[in-house]
């Protein structure tokens, strides 16, 4: 199977969303939902075989399976990803690849599945329903607009990982180039370092959690990978421009 047919008119019937962690107890796994949609957002490398097609995953791929298919995957050790487990509403149909490479939305992607983990049903209906809309568009993008594959693949295992120790040398060999030719490319893509794209990221992840979630700031601090309060309380003084409860108190 390579493409699948979606109705998104309405919104879906979301029956779970969460963090899927794979591959520690066995590299195969066998999966079939009888009436229920497979959305996930992938942070690692692995295989996917869909009815006899075999798709390559790779960091910020998403797929979408269809109830009632049988869908194998062979993992190359600890594998990561977002999920989300739906019915969709009738309506008129659009076609979409099965596996895509989300390529410069992997970081919206991430937030708005990590959003939908935390959030009350209703939040989570609409952050899913805006991610499969944008899963559906991924094809229509501009191709000149797409990140440098590393770099692509370096957002997403960025954004699986924050709350993970995170260095440039582990990052670029996920992202399958050097240390110094991924900072140049970041540079040149990003305008920021690769470190200071992390401390982004993570303080950007911070302020949605501190104001969206009812989560300890402990938590949070720990949910970011900056465990030590003092540091984390420092960090958001000088990144956020205030302290970590100020920020919880601030307008959304």
């Amino acid at each position: 199977m390579e493409r699948v047919e979606l109705a998104l008119d309405g919104p879906p019937e979301v029956v779970n969303v969460g963090v899927g962690l794979h591959g520690t107890r066995g590299l195969h796994d066998v999966f079939q939902l009888p009436d229920l949609w497979q959305l996930h957002l992938y942070g690692y490398a692995a295989e996917l075989t869909v009815e006899g097609t075999t798709h390559a995953i790779r960091p910020g791929h998403v797929s979408l399976i269809p109830p009632g298919t049988e869908v194998h995957y062979h993992y190359r050790g600890r594998s990561q990803h977002l999920y989300a487990h739906l019915r969709l509403p009738p309506g008129p149909r659009r076609t979409i690849p099965l596996m895509q490479d989300a390529g410069t939305e992997t970081p919206l992607l991430t937030s708005l599945m990590r959003a939908a983990v935390l959030a009350e049903p209703a939040r989570a209906v609409a952050e899913v329903w805006t991610v499969l809309w944008r899963v559906a568009h991924l094809t229509a993008l501009d191709q000149p607009g797409r990140a440098h594959p590393a770099v692509a693949a370096a957002f997403a295992h960025i954004e699986a990982n924050l709350g993970d120790q995170l260095t440039v040398p582990g990052v670029a060999r996920v992202a399958g180039v050097s240390h110094n030719h991924l900072t140049r490319l970041f540079r040149a893509e990003t305008g920021d370092t690769v470190v200071a794209y992390i401390r982004r990221r993570r303080m950007d992840r911070a302020r949605h959690l501190l104001r969206e979630s009812t989560l300890p700031i402990a938590s949070i601090a720990a949910e970011i990978g900056i465990p030590d309060l003092q540091a984390f309380n420092k960090t958001c003084r000088r990144e956020l421009g205030a302290a970590p409860r100020v920020v919880r108190g601030q307008p959304g």
